[in-house]
């Protein structure tokens, strides 16, 4: 019976999806709960605080590998051992954020998968005003004290200034701090915004949707927020990596030291254009966006 633990900075609001997915890939390799796998679960539900607590909670359980998303909960885990294997189902960039200094051979007890997270946004900015050519401010929500904001901010600001584009930053700490961001973006006037994605946006994908929305604010962000009502995704396939996720804790259970596997990295991108929303935004989204989308959602 193998024992895995979960490590979450939210709750599994919004989780459900990326749960199953995880599920799925254990299942496809022959771990099967109440069979010869149990997965003990810990939410901090949002409160950051509470993560160093619950990953020792996981460690003082003997779980056979720890699994995680996000840099907090990351690193909340390695902080709690050096010794159970941690493997983060999707995490932005590890080497940028000193969670390992080598993809290939990550060393000491973590691996899993990583995607080009600054860039991806920096992309979205690119995306943006394609769509709306008058883009001259744009707002990105981002997670407040996150490690991962510093490289995020310097990598979209080069592309912001390149497209002579303000960019203007909005931290929030979760969901009940949205009306007070967007609030705020209306006072700069910023004419669209990009949504990263983090465990807190995912979780409040819907919320941010609605928040754009009712600002008249185009937005661009990752798969969730396009389906609940944004305008434009442009992200990797989420779901894919969690079901990844169970290829690394597989390796480890037969034997495979974590270091010693490859971080790795999604080389396909979605672009998914939401129409319904561009009609509701009086905002037309040309032919050379349109030729290149993965999905175009029409109602």
């Amino acid at each position: 019976m193998y024992r895995i633990g979960f490590l979450s900075s939210e709750s599994p609001t919004g989780y459900r999806s990326r749960i199953e997915a995880l599920r799925a890939g254990l299942r496809d390799l022959g771990y099967v709960e109440g069979k010869n796998l149990v997965i003990e679960f810990r939410w901090a539900d949002g409160k950051n605080e509470s993560l160093r607590k619950l990953a020792a909670e996981l460690v003082q359980l003997k779980v056979d590998a720890i699994v995680t998303h996000g840099a907090l909960p990351t690193k909340a885990a390695l902080s709690a051992t050096s010794t159970i294997p941690v493997v983060f189902a999707i995490n932005a960039d590890v080497v940028a954020m000193g969670i390992v200094t080598n993809l290939a051979r990550p060393g000491g007890n973590t691996t899993g998968s990583t995607f080009f997270y600054n860039e991806l946004n920096a992309k979205r900015i690119e995306l943006l005003k394609e769509a709306l050519p008058h883009l001259n401010h744009v707002a990105v929500v981002m997670v407040a004290n996150s490690p991962a904001n510093p490289t995020l901010l310097e990598t979209m600001q080069i592309t912001a200034r390149q497209l002579k584009v303000t960019l203007h930053e909005f931290p929030v700490r979760g969901a009940r701090e949205f009306d007070s961001a967007f609030a705020a973006m209306l006072k700069k006037r910023v004419d669209g915004v990009v949504l990263p994605e983090s465990p807190m946006a995912i979780a409040n994908a819907g919320a941010l949707a609605e928040s754009a929305a009712r600002n008249k604010l185009p937005s661009i962000g990752f798969s969730e927020v396009v389906e609940a009502g944004g305008l434009i995704s442009y992200s990797v396939n989420t779901l894919a990596l969690w079901h990844r996720a169970a290829y690394f804790v597989d390796k480890i259970f037969k034997g495979t030291k974590p270091g010693d596997i490859p971080i790795e990295q999604p080389t396909k991108f979605e672009l998914i254009v939401n129409l319904k929303s561009a009609k509701a935004l009086s905002v037309k989204i040309p032919n050379s966006i349109l030729v290149r989308a993965d999905k175009v959602i029409e109602a």
